[in-house]
């Protein structure tokens, strides 16, 4: 999934004709905390909520003032992992997204990556979850698949986590059964560390009601 294809078509962005009460209004009406600043098509830069409330007269033109903007954004062709580590190291609600020449195409937002990457972790399928301990020289995609596969079942999605300060990783897997035991079994007899299991319908109902928490708390 690239930049382009993960674009949302509700975010309207600001002008510099248009004022900072707008534009705290429209962030509020889409639950946002910045907003692209956009002249024709060229991409001006983002204004943040801090920035127009630190404005003297929030009645007046944003061309009016002069704005500290920042330009972080992603261009069209860029993947998912780009679009995420933009968003965390600018601690973004949103991000512009650009073509050639620098042109605003329009912006992604956080809602429309929780909902493809629930879609993408397999958050409202049926299954079990996973979590393996292991250094980074252990871990092998292929052997791991092939313990699952070896009871009959099918990874439904798979992601790691790394610590900076060791080279040990968590590896979580959600599977599509329920019943782990024997898969526990498995991973226990090639020398694996499971870390955590979750096989019960009531927890996972839990995960999900965490899941929905957090969509609602974000107003989605």
């Amino acid at each position: 999934m690239i930049a382009r294809q993960l674009i949302t078509e509700e975010i309207t962005p600001l002008k510099t004709s248009n004022t900072g009460s707008e534009a705290l209004n429209w962030m509020d009406e889409y639950k946002v905390s910045h907003l692209p600043i956009v002249n024709n098509e060229t991409f001006l830069g983002l204004v943040a909520e801090e920035d127009i409330y630190g404005m003297n007269k929030t009645d007046e033109p944003l061309g009016n003032h002069k704005l500290s903007l920042s330009h972080p954004y992603v261009s069209e062709q860029e993947y998912l992992y780009d679009i995420l580590r933009v968003l965390a190291q600018y601690d973004l609600t949103l991000i512009p997204v650009l073509g050639d020449h620098k042109r605003y195409l329009g912006c992604i937002t956080l809602k429309t990556l929780l909902h493809f990457m629930a879609a993408t972790f397999s958050v409202n399928n049926p299954g079990g979850v996973i979590i393996l301990e292991m250094s980074e020289t252990d871990y092998s995609l292929t052997e791991i698949s092939n313990i699952v596969e070896s009871n009959d079942a099918k990874i439904l999605s798979v992601f790691l986590t790394d610590n900076h300060d060791s080279t040990r990783l968590e590896v979580v897997i959600k599977v599509n059964k329920m019943e782990l035991a024997p898969i526990l079994n498995t991973f226990d007899r090639y020398g694996y560390f499971v870390k955590a299991s979750i096989g019960e319908d009531e927890d996972i109902d839990d995960l999900r009601e965490n899941f929905d928490s957090l969509m609602n708390y974000l107003n989605i």
